[in-house]
């Protein structure tokens, strides 16, 4: 097993296991909801448990961790999340600031669930 560093939160919505999360309400409260969109500030991946609304979710914060992936993905690449919190490759868009989670630490297709180093960064507009 190799550690991460996790941390327990508050679930504003259903989160499924293995996905990409954020803070759902910045302003107000650290509660956490599956990551939609590749500009979502992601800061972790839910455990194998996911939580319901209102439960603790544990987060993983950093380490390499398990996601589901969302798209198809080569080892290295930089990923981020879809509409469902699963991964998907990080491409740079116009006009758009795209959040990265980390890095595949091999390659999959959706429904996949791989290895992947949490490392958060930004790729900025093409």
């Amino acid at each position: 097993m190799i550690p991460t560093f996790t941390k327990s939160y508050e679930a504003s919505a259903a989160i499924a296991a293995n996905r990409f999360v954020c803070f759902s309400d910045t302003a107000a409260s650290s509660k956490v909801a599956q990551a939609a969109a590749n500009t979502a500030p992601i800061i972790g991946v839910s455990d194998t448990l996911g939580a319901d609304i209102g439960q603790q979710c544990d987060i993983h914060l950093g380490g390499l961790v398990s996601v589901v992936l969302g798209g198809t993905v080569t080892a290295g690449a930089p990923l981020t999340a879809d509409a469902d919190g699963k991964a998907i490759a990080a491409v740079a868009a116009a006009s758009t600031t795209v959040r990265i989670a980390g890095f595949a630490h091999q390659p999959g297709v959706a429904g996949d669930i791989i290895d992947v180093w949490l490392a958060p960064g930004l790729l900025d507009r093409a």
